[in-house]
């Protein structure tokens, strides 16, 4: 069977679930212990497109696995990126999302990167929309978790050959989440492995799928010597922070916020992108540059972002002999920070940037 005729059968049961989704999750939100983890929701979002046209219509279709060639190229040569955000309760009820739009003019830079074609920002958006009120009930209440909503754009064509996929899957699935990190974090400055080429030659600033599996030896590591992460190095000097293994990196130094710069290795966040505009309309001085790791160790507060871990306070970093701690808590700048970016993600704070989109 086909990942098409797959999606035709399933997709003739739709009216039939359709019902499902106004009732309550099955979750007691103050018992249950979300975590970072799959929890199955009720619906994802399909979209294909064949090499040389453009993505038109998609739809919905009950949540459940897929049937692909072995020959697809996501599967030998890995063409395929994605997305993350999320789908915040408010205290009211209302469902809001947080900049969707800047995820889908990222997703299109790596689609281009890729030689991929990708789905416009308006059809994006959309579908991401129609995703989150198909599975509004999976959406946590406000302080229980949000809904994370994964965007999936792959080359599901076959082909033996090193070439671009004849076709093209869009895919979008849900599931609801707390945070990726439960406490503040202790970093392993890794000086061995690399996440990315140093420079605008590689893909280190774009959500390519093979970005990520290459840095699970170094974290593996790291976390069996009683690391949270690891923090990566330049690839050209070795001496140049960049990222840590899935969020941008900060630094705090006589109030001054420094995070490296996005040059092409280093993936310019959407959360990112937002607390350095936050910091700036707070006041604060922030500058994007390069950043030694010897300037990270004398730093007085580190911090790091991302959609995932959202803002979260490093406590330490190891570098070969070298640790340096830092100060965390309720009086940091970090979290500051991310009490204003929750804040307006969950419209507890006036939005005055337009950066929030009610989809309920």
């Amino acid at each position: 069977m086909t990942l098409t005729s797959a999606l035709e059968n399933v997709e003739d049961n739709l009216k039939s679930n359709v019902v499902a989704v106004g009732n309550c999750a099955d979750i007691n939100w103050d018992e249950h212990e979300l975590g970072f983890s799959p929890v199955p929701t009720d619906f994802m979002y399909v979209m294909k497109c064949a090499k040389g046209d453009k993505f038109s219509q998609g739809s919905l279709v009950p949540y459940g696995n897929i049937e692909i060639s072995p020959f697809a190229v996501i599967l030998n040569y890995g063409q395929g990126i994605f997305e993350g955000l999320k789908a915040y309760r408010t205290e009211d009820g209302r469902i809001l999302l947080f900049r969707p739009e800047e995820n889908a003019q990222r997703m299109k830079i790596g689609a281009d990167r890729l030689c991929m074609p990708s789905p416009s920002i308006d059809q994006f958006v959309t579908a991401v929309k129609q995703t989150v009120l198909a599975n509004k009930r999976w959406v946590p209440p406000l302080e229980k978790g949000t809904l994370y909503i994964r965007p999936l754009l792959i080359g599901t064509g076959a082909s033996l050959s090193l070439t671009p996929a004849p076709e093209y899957t869009f895919l979008i699935y849900c599931t609801p989440v707390t945070s990726y990190h439960k406490s503040s974090l202790n970093l392993k400055v890794e000086s061995k492995f690399h996440r990315a080429i140093t420079g605008s030659g590689g893909t280190g600033g774009i959500k390519s799928v093979t970005n990520y599996a290459p840095v699970y030896t170094a974290i593996t590591e790291a976390k069996a010597n009683g690391f949270s992460d690891v923090l990566f190095l330049d690839s050209a000097t070795g001496k140049n922070i960049e990222e840590v293994s899935s969020c941008n990196v900060f630094v705090v130094k006589d109030n001054v916020i420094s995070t490296p710069e996005t040059n092409g290795a280093i993936l310019p966040g959407i959360t990112r992108k937002s607390i350095i505009d936050i910091a700036l309309d707070l006041g604060y001085e922030v500058m994007e540059r390069t950043i030694s790791v010897e300037e990270i160790l004398v730093a007085d507060e580190v911090f790091c972002t991302g959609t995932a871990v959202v803002v979260n306070s490093v406590s330490s970093v190891t570098y070969k002999e070298t640790r340096a701690e830092y100060k965390t808590g309720a009086e940091t700048l970090s979290e500051k920070l991310r009490k204003t970016l929750v804040g307006i993600q969950t419209g507890c704070v006036e939005d005055k940037k337009g950066w929030t989109l009610r989809v309920d």
